[in-house]
């Protein structure tokens, strides 16, 4: 299998032949309640061969699978590279070059989106004529608009249209729905947000209207798959957005579900940070001659200041108090491994004078987006969380992500101190070691 791969440069870009090594509006519908997802935010993780952050080998609860060992300390960066300033991109196209309905560029226009990022210059005119593509890229690089835009374009063209997006994440199911209002406002397009964590009947309602878009989490839509109350007859184009975070989370089989179920000859969209063999799999299977855009940033990782804290059981936490309590920490994510534990480290730091939210799988959709709002705008310090806030999750100027407990893998480490020094802020990154 061949694929066209592109790779945005300060020049303009080049297009080689890449091969894999193996086979490889009106929104309608809030959804309010606190039924949980069968299988939204599962904490298991999968290895498939990546190094994982402990001192030992550890075992683990379920089906005996022990994770690597290796030294955390190697991650220890104390003195980050400073941030280069990249040339400005020089994009390619105009938005009025791609031919776009004059509602649309008004709606790009008032969102003060002024030129195409480089992942919307390379991929918008292939989802436009209905191509199947891969876009490699990180959170941030604007990949939202680069499949809504053509998206909005072609259902406006074709109104029996109609779109499903998958996401491993509540929030980010959320992220998606806001930028298609704001995109599609008055323009008449329908769509529904099916998630776990909120109740399943709202959301059976609005799926008997007319919908030109629906976005959702992997087990709630495979639910309403078996409920037939989500009809994949009609679906002409599949997302999938954050592909690899979908297959960490243990969605592997949900999606292959989704994606057969609906008819041949549909156009897949698949969108990931990584290119990992599980992937490359999925796209071997499922993407029709697909073209690939690659629009990775540097590595994050030497640009932040990174450091361990060695501490022994009962001084763990005290440790951490006092570390909050220092100026310098004004906004910070806190990671842990367990949803529970979680929930008691969030309320830990409240009774000990720490403004703190916690959000993780057992909470309810509305509980967690009134958790995060209130990070965002300040209400609280801190935002005690598991992995689901790793991925797919903007908050501007967190200037501390703190690892209280450790990651599964390296990737899972990148992905959370990611969300600290973004664009030229900088960041650090701090992580406890018993």
């Amino acid at each position: 299998m061949n694929y066209t791969h592109t790779r945005p440069s300060r020049s303009p870009s080049r297009r080689r032949s890449y091969s894999p090594s193996a086979r490889p509006s009106y929104h309608n519908n809030r959804p309010r309640s606190n039924h949980s997802d069968r299988a939204n935010d599962r904490s298991r993780s999968r290895d498939g061969g990546r190094r994982a952050f402990s001192s030992a080998p550890r075992q683990s609860g379920r089906g005996g699978r022990k994770t690597s060992a290796f030294d955390v300390s190697q991650f220890i960066n104390r003195n980050p590279a400073p941030r280069v300033v990249e040339e400005a991109y020089v994009p390619k196209h105009r938005f009025e070059d791609f031919n776009l309905p004059a509602p649309l560029l008004a709606a790009i226009k008032a969102a003060r989106i002024d030129a195409p990022t480089p992942i919307q210059d390379e991929i918008i005119e292939h989802i436009l004529v209905g191509r199947d593509v891969v876009g490699l890229a990180n959170t941030g690089t604007g990949k939202t608009a680069a499949f809504l835009i053509p998206l909005i374009t072609r259902t406006l063209q074709s109104p029996k249209h109609q779109t499903l997006i998958l996401t491993p994440t509540r929030e980010l199911a959320i992220q998606i729905e806001q930028e298609l209002r704001k995109l599609s406002a008055g323009m008449h397009l329908y769509s529904t947000t099916v998630v776990g964590g909120a109740n399943i009947r709202p959301q059976i309602e609005s799926l008997r209207r007319k919908n030109h878009f629906i976005v959702g989490t992997p087990g709630r839509v495979q639910d309403l798959i078996d409920r037939r109350a989500l009809r994949t007859d009609g679906i002409s184009t599949v997302v999938l957005d954050e592909a690899d975070r979908m297959l960490d989370m243990g969605f592997i089989h949900a999606m292959k579900r989704i994606l057969k179920d609906i008819p041949a000859g549909h156009e897949t969209l698949f969108f990931s940070a990584t290119m990992s063999k599980n992937i490359e799999v999925l796209i071997h299977d499922f993407l029709r001659d697909p073209i690939v855009i690659s629009v990775k940033k540097q590595d994050i990782t030497s640009n932040i200041e990174q450091d361990v804290i060695r501490c022994v059981g009962k001084d763990k936490f005290s440790t951490l108090v006092d570390l909050l309590k220092q100026e310098s920490c004004t906004r910070v994510l806190l990671f842990g491994a367990m949803k529970h534990s979680v929930e008691k480290l969030g309320k830990q730091l409240n009774v000990a004078g720490i403004p703190a939210e916690s959000i993780h799988g057992n909470k309810s959709h509305p509980q967690r987006q009134r958790a995060l709002k209130r990070f965002k705008d300040g209400q609280v310090k801190v935002l005690v969380a598991t992995d689901v806030a790793s991925r797919g999750i903007h908050v501007d100027n967190v200037s501390h992500v703190i690892n209280y407990d450790l990651p599964t893998t390296y990737e899972d480490y990148v992905h959370r101190i990611g969300r600290t020094g973004r664009s030229q802020n900088s960041g650090k990154a701090l992580t406890f070691v018993e």
